[in-house]
């Protein structure tokens, strides 16, 4: 599985508005410059977000985006799932009954296991770790 640029992007940019002091609207030009994305992808990227709750929009001259919810509030789980959608891995995985050999197949169980690690660790870290680790210039911790 790879994650899309979109949601790279994303979560760069949700990270860059954890790093501003609570309450701060962050001007578009602003995250377009420190990120490198240009402004029509940024306000594409960010409108799943903005559906999720997770990120809010100004406009006007002022206008820009901020958290619409707190930076301890919201995981690196929460914008890959508002980006891309539930994480699957497989497609045995999608629902119950897709696949005819779920009842027996031991690759799938592997999968599930899988997908439950990896929405575990994402569900560990929320952005306000992520912007201290940042300004410590820190590794990630294990989970």
């Amino acid at each position: 599985m790879v994650i899309t640029r979109a949601t790279e992007y994303a979560i760069r940019a949700v990270l860059h508005m954890a790093m501003q002091p609570p309450g701060v609207t962050v001007l578009k030009k602003d995250i377009c410059r420190e990120q490198e994305v240009t402004p029509a992808f940024l306000t594409k990227i960010l409108q799943p977000l903005i559906k999720a709750g997770i990120v809010g929009s100004q406009r006007g001259v002022r206008g820009g985006f901020y958290l619409s919810r707190s930076a301890d509030t919201i995981t690196l789980l929460d914008v890959i799932r508002a980006e891309e959608g539930p994480l699957h891995l497989n497609l045995c995985l999608l629902k119950d009954g897709n696949c005819t050999r779920e009842n027996y197949c031991p690759v799938q169980r592997v999968w599930q296991n899988a997908r439950e690690q990896l929405t575990a660790t994402l569900n560990g870290y929320t952005f306000a770790q992520l912007s201290e680790m940042a300004r410590q210039n820190q590794p990630l911790p294990p989970p």
